[in-house]
């Protein structure tokens, strides 16, 4: 197996890693590609497992892209929410399989740990990986890493919510969702929405958009039903397409995409709705893309 054979075969959970650690597709890219160049350079007769030592030097170089971001993270106007990953057909099992740690709500809670703590809880808790191949990947000891992770949980724990990853209820709520909208039937929000639902919009200052969270059932449809009568366009559309892992509600202006939207589903109802407005996190999304 040649060095390109034995990487695209990992591509896919390398990318995850990446993904997982970044929350943004391209910065995710940028990784694989530097990975690559790394890898094209190693003996690989002295590589006991490919899989952990390409994850290591993944893993690493997305530890450092974290620090080298950090500034411009702390500067993001408005609420930050994972850039939409779209994946390609032979990456859709295993988006899938990873869809409630994909999901918007588990990516945000993660941006409340350092680097170092996300690297472990991830590539343990996700990853199923051993201890030493993350001491290995962090260049720690295998005690210091089980406190990474342990320390991580603690912080998050409480953050974290109940996820449904059923793609059929998904696709079934954006549906409802979709026409409560079109016949601008208020009462049918309440009937998809938990009471205290709430909409959050990922706009980076570059597009016009609601700058803070909208909370309540209620508010949420007179809001998106209000936008829906006075702003669309002509050329607008809507599809229902895959995002990380899941169904999402995936609008156009012409051939432009212009939003994407998932959901936080807790049983059979919305809890919260991530919108993703940013046209600098969904510049990757294209109308004819494999997906």
């Amino acid at each position: 197996m040649t060095k390109l054979d034995t990487f695209t075969q990992h591509r896919t959970y390398l990318f995850s890693i990446a993904y997982h650690m970044l929350g943004s597709v391209q910065e995710a890219e940028d990784v694989l590609q530097e990975a690559w160049l790394r890898w094209e350079k190693v003996d690989t007769e002295t590589v006991r497992s490919p899989r952990a030592f390409l994850s290591t030097i993944v893993t690493r170089l997305s530890i450092d892209a974290r620090r080298k971001g950090q500034r411009m993270r702390d500067q993001y106007e408005g609420q930050w929410l994972p850039e939409p990953w779209a994946p390609r057909r032979e990456e859709a099992d295993y988006a899938a399989q990873l869809a409630e740690s994909l999901s918007a709500a588990f990516m945000v809670v993660l941006e409340a740990l350092t680097p170092a703590e996300r690297a472990a809880y991830l590539l343990r808790q996700i990853f199923e990986q051993d201890y030493a191949d993350i001491a290995e990947a962090l260049d720690k000891n295998e005690a210091n890493c089980r406190q990474l992770v342990k320390r991580a949980t603690d912080r998050i724990q409480n953050k974290t919510r109940r996820f449904d990853p059923n793609p059929q209820e998904h696709e079934r709520l954006l549906l409802e969702f979709t026409a409560a909208i079109a016949t601008a039937d208020l009462n049918r929000f309440t009937d998809i929405l938990v009471e205290d639902a709430v909409l959050y919009t990922d706009h980076g200052g570059k597009v016009q958009a609601n700058k803070r969270a909208i909370l309540g059932a209620s508010k949420i449809g007179r809001f998106v039903v209000g936008l829906s009568t006075r702003f669309q366009p002509e050329n607008f559309r809507s599809e229902i397409h895959t995002l990380n892992g899941l169904p999402a509600l995936v609008s156009y202006e012409g051939s432009a995409v212009s939003s994407a939207i998932t959901l936080h589903v807790e049983d059979g109802k919305i809890r919260y709705i991530y919108a993703i407005r940013n046209p600098e996190k969904l510049v990757h999304l294209k109308a004819d893309s494999d997906w």
